[in-house]
């Protein structure tokens, strides 16, 4: 028997919201009515969630500099997120490829690592003469009680590098937290470089040009005659951020990993700063419109126009294709970031597809507010789940397309599902106008493809030959 097709499915079953009592505060099913979701709570120690440690944010938030050092003090474990855990592309140095740890052992662990550490810098530094190193301390440095601070400023002070700590002990807090780490470090940096301001000018905070994206965003910025000083961090390079100061506004996409850093240097240096997604026609139209508002340039406006319309002219037949295989199939949203939600429940209704399922590992109680608006009633939001809870939803609203990162893609492929990887290990494009062509591509290829045919996907079906 094959599966049911879309069109003739039965109605889904309301769950009723059948959780834990502990996480019922954490799970909402859309109706309309008003609601405050419990979030941006700590994860319970020792549970499973789909989120990572503060080294694991703040790693990925730095990674992209690609002219600094990369040292991790910690045992040779933690390096696993490490060496090309992103698709981040540099156009030229690729040192932060080289990735590095002092790999602590038990001798360590006694006698402390510190010694271990300096040495470590100090040959590296002479070796590959960067630009600039950061430091990452994880878990058991944080218990040992090594001093990193003080190794960083004696190699700061012998070679005339900026070596930065970077606060990223796992019992911290979660990712969330390593992202503030990472925020804390740069700003170290910002400012340290003399320089007057660049009129009509700014930095991208928050991409980190996974697949080249950050390169097809200053293209667009530039081509609406706004300057790019500093892209923190995608393809950045430590002299770009010293000077950061220099820029007129901050533009944030990834706000759960940048918002901590505009913040500061609001405060700071008065820079205001915009919150945007590049992903999505209607986002990315958005975040051009909005800058060129912000300088009160019609020049720049008239551009921003012209160069929407002749893109969206250009690819809205290629969407038309996908869109005439792909309507009224259901999806699956959870994402690290709910700014990523947004723009992926937009795309993919422009797709022809609903989302039924949406949630994110930081969101804010705003976030999920705004989920509920773009989400149509019955639509269950998921703040900082679990591969149960995530299971359980995805088999219930009968789902056809799971988007997520690398840790949900196994519960999606053990449950026949499509799947779409949209964090940092991908290796194609999908923010910008041609962005959304590579991502609808992909979803069709997904969602479509044959071998669906041969799972049994639907509760009470099983498909033909499986037995």
């Amino acid at each position: 028997m094959r599966p049911t097709p879309s069109s003739d499915r039965p109605p889904i079953v309301a769950s009723g919201l059948d959780v834990l009592e502990e996480r019922r505060p954490q799970v909402h099913e859309v109706t309309g009515q008003p609601f405050e979701m419990s979030c941006s709570k700590a994860s319970v120690a020792g549970s499973v969630s789909q989120r990572a440690c503060v080294f694991c944010g703040s790693r990925v938030v730095l990674y992209p500099i690609v002219d600094a050092l990369h040292v991790v003090h910690g045992p040779i474990g933690c390096a696993a997120y490490t060496w090309d855990i992103r698709g981040a592309l540099s156009s030229g140095p690729q040192l932060h490829r080289l990735s590095f740890s002092t790999d602590l052992r038990e001798r360590d662990v006694i006698y402390g690592g510190a010694n271990k550490l300096e040495r470590a810098l100090r040959e590296l530094i002479a070796e590959h003469r960067p630009q600039g190193a950061f430091v990452y301390s994880t878990c058991i440095v944080g218990l040992i009680g090594d001093d990193v601070e003080a190794v960083c400023r004696r190699v700061s002070r012998d070679t005339g590098l900026p070596v930065l700590p970077v606060h990223s002990e796992g019992f911290r807090g979660t990712k969330k937290d390593g992202y503030h780490a990472a925020c804390s470090a740069l700003m170290q940096l910002v400012g340290t470089a003399e320089g007057e301001p660049r009129p009509q000018s700014i930095n991208i905070l928050g991409d980190f040009n996974l697949a080249g994206e950050t390169w097809m965003i200053r293209n667009y910025y530039r081509q609406i005659g706004v300057d790019v000083v500093a892209t923190i961090t995608g393809d950045g390079r430590i002299g770009d951020i010293r000077q950061a100061h220099r820029a007129r506004l901050n533009v944030v996409q990834c706000s759960g990993s940048m918002i901590h850093l505009a913040r500061m240097m609001n405060e700071q240096y008065g820079i205001p700063f915009l919150r945007v997604s590049y992903f999505g026609i209607e986002d990315m139209a958005r975040a051009l419109y909005d800058v060129a508002d912000h300088f009160q340039c019609r020049e720049s406006r008239r551009a921003a126009e012209t160069l929407v319309r002749h893109e969206v002219e250009r690819i809205m037949p290629k969407l038309n294709q996908y869109r005439r295989a792909l309507e009224g199939k259901r999806a699956a949203v959870y994402t690290g970031g709910a700014f990523k939600a947004f723009s992926l429940i937009r795309s993919l209704r422009l797709l022809g597809m609903t989302t039924i399922v949406a949630g994110s590992q930081t969101g804010n109680r705003d976030d999920y507010r705004q989920l509920a608006e773009l989400c149509d009633p019955g639509t269950i939001l998921l703040d900082d789940t679990n591969p149960v809870e995530l299971a359980k939803y995805i088999q219930e609203k009968d789902v056809d397309l799971f988007i997520g990162g690398v840790k949900e893609r196994p519960v999606a492929y053990k449950l026949g599902v499509a799947f779409c990887d949209h964090n940092h290990e991908r290796k194609i494009p999908l923010a910008g106008f041609e962005g959304l062509v590579n991502f609808a591509r992909e979803v069709h290829s997904s969602v479509t493809s044959p071998v669906w045919r041969w799972v049994p996907r639907r509760t009470g079906t099983r498909a033909e030959g499986v037995r």
